[in-house]
């Protein structure tokens, strides 16, 4: 079948500019300048930009707002929306119609019970539509949400569905993809290498931005007892080999060791997320917490729709404290209560750690502000499978591109019988036989720190707080702040808080004021935070850390 005849060729959408008038609501700033720069790109590239956003960062509202401004500037143009869980297409599909009520928008899903062809916008789940391009027919863009799935392989079930569009649509045919990851772990990132889909990044919003702006909720990391130390398990496709990971992490004492921690570390918080090795390391993890008196459910792949929404509402609505998972809950799941995350998996996947470390940066409310006032400051990540260390600061991941043929060396051991050098996850030697003992696990006594985002530093130097003093700085020819002055035993330590300033230094100053006076109007200026600086909270401590030749305070203990 030919299917570049299926129907005359549309002629190529003029991206060259932003219609921003056409916005009837307002954006955050980086969800504008996320649009702006798109809009730029594709009028100065062709082929196929990254829109990077991190999770809870809003991606469907920036889905929406594109495309509203399309059908505003091009009304024939036919758009395409497509990711891999039904949770997401209804949420993508919800969105656009609370901006847009009449717009001619459908949903092609078998899992939300609905196979509309002819909608001019069509959210697709891709289960449900990879061989179904040539009933679909006419479409000038696809945007696909949760990029980071499509692989740098030309097979695959994106790929497929993307091939057959451009072969019906001509190669004008624009994709468009959005994820808070970019990359790859096996091939790198998703705009280089050979085959890639991706020809750029358009715009890429840091995550730590967002959080210093008060629209993401702060990650705090706690040092735990208990940590997995798995050695002798094979890796394929970047990721640790499931089975093998599974047998050397489900141990009734590191599961029984572990989950005592999170009951101890979570008394405090309303909703935990516990990540697993696999199915039986996730129930006996579900065991464990109900014999602690902890309600908790458990939810993997294939629960069944009915059965999974169910516990995730009860989860949503505090009736349940823990959910249990793999990665089941890592994309498409939406609990902004979410207070606690608990990594009981290694993993090699930078990309699964920072989608699950996005499952607790949602704020409950709009912003940090909201979220204070409702009783969630910031989500606690407890890692006792080495994922920290193993990457580092979640919002400075840095990924290396992996080009064909320079993978590094293999891992390997060495036979203790015979000397002959065998890959790591060998389970005897091929030479002589010997049976290498099963990866074995270490409880360790002695705890250790590490940051989970980057402004995090481990052991900074906490001083007793004796008083504080509060006065107006006024700088030449700028705008005053409030100066914030702690007295510590003989030695005197100062911020700067810029209420009266704009911007994000504004957002900071309000999430300073908001964190010390929770449910207080946040002040206009300086005067008037001066006239109320009694109904502050002092801290207990503060920590300091020498940047340059300069002192600066990275942290408050109340």
């Amino acid at each position: 079948m030919d299917l570049r005849l299926a129907h005359d060729v549309a002629p190529p959408t003029p991206f060259a500019h932003t219609p921003s008038n056409a916005m009837k609501l307002n954006l955050r700033p980086y969800q504008q300048k996320a649009i702006d720069d798109l809009y730029g790109w594709m009028g100065d590239n062709d082929g196929n930009p990254l829109v990077v956003i991190p999770t809870g960062g809003g991606k469907s509202l920036v889905i929406a707002k594109l495309v509203e401004d399309i059908l505003t500037q091009w009304p024939t143009e036919r758009i395409i929306i497509i990711t891999h869980v039904k949770e997401l297409v209804s949420q993508n599909y919800q969105e656009l119609l609370g901006l847009m009520p009449h717009c001619p928008a459908g949903i092609y899903s078998a899992g939300l019970r609905s196979r509309d062809k002819t909608s001019q916008v069509l959210f697709c789940s891709i289960q449900s539509v990879h061989k179904k391009a040539y009933e679909l027919q006419k479409c000038d863009l696809i945007l696909v949400d949760e990029a980071h799935l499509i692989p740098n392989k030309e097979s695959g079930m994106y790929r497929k569905f993307i091939s057959d569009m451009k072969a019906i649509n001509g190669q004008h045919l624009r994709v468009v993809g959005l994820t808070a990851t970019p990359f790859r772990m096996n091939t790198g990132m998703l705009h280089t290498g050979d085959n890639a889909l991706f020809d750029g990044i358009a715009h890429e919003t840091p995550m730590l931005e967002l959080i210093e702006a008060g629209y993401l909720c702060p990650l705090i990391s706690k040092a735990t007892a208990t940590r997995l130390d798995v050695t002798g398990v094979g890796t394929r496709d970047g990721e640790f080999i499931a089975g093998q990971l599974e047998a050397a992490v489900d141990h009734d004492e590191i599961t029984a060791a572990a989950v005592n921690e999170v009951v101890q570390f979570g008394q405090d918080r309303r909703s935990w997320l516990l990540f697993g090795a696999g199915k039986k390391h996730c129930g006996h993890i579900l065991d464990a917490l109900r014999e602690r008196g902890v309600a908790a459910e458990a939810v993997f792949g294939d629960t069944p729709d009915t059965e999974r929404d169910a516990i995730i509402e009860r989860f949503r609505h505090g009736k349940l404290r823990a959910l249990v998972s793999i990665n089941a809950l890592t994309t498409g799941f939406n609990v902004k209560s979410v207070d606690l995350i608990a990594l009981l998996r290694p993993t090699k996947s930078a990309g699964l750690y920072i989608q699950i470390c996005g499952r607790g940066t949602r704020c409950l409310g709009a912003d940090i502000h909201e979220s204070i006032r409702n009783g969630k400051s910031d989500c606690l990540v407890l890692d006792f499978a080495g994922v920290v260390s193993r990457f580092g600061p979640v919002d400075q991941i840095k990924v290396v591109d992996r080009k064909k043929g320079d993978g590094g060396e293999a891992p390997t051991k060495e036979c203790p019988q015979c000397e002959s050098i065998c890959h790591a996850s060998a389970r005897e030697c091929a030479d002589c036989g010997f049976v290498f003992p099963e990866p074995t696990i270490k409880i360790e006594a002695r705890s250790s720190a590490l940051p989970i985002l980057s402004t995090e530093r481990v052991d900074p130097n906490w001083l007793r707080v004796d008083k504080v003093f509060y006065r107006r700085h006024d700088k030449a020819g700028g705008t005053p702040s409030l100066c914030v002055v702690y007295q510590c035993g003989m030695v005197q330590h100062k911020e700067y808080v810029c209420i009266q300033h704009a911007g994000f230094p504004r957002q900071k100053a309000c999430t300073w004021w908001s964190r010390r006076a929770p449910g207080q109007p946040i002040p206009a200026n300086v005067d008037e935070a001066l006239e109320r600086v009694s109904a502050l909270a002092v801290p207990a401590e503060i920590a300091v850390r020498p940047v340059g030749k300069y002192v600066e305070i990275s942290g408050h203990r109340f």
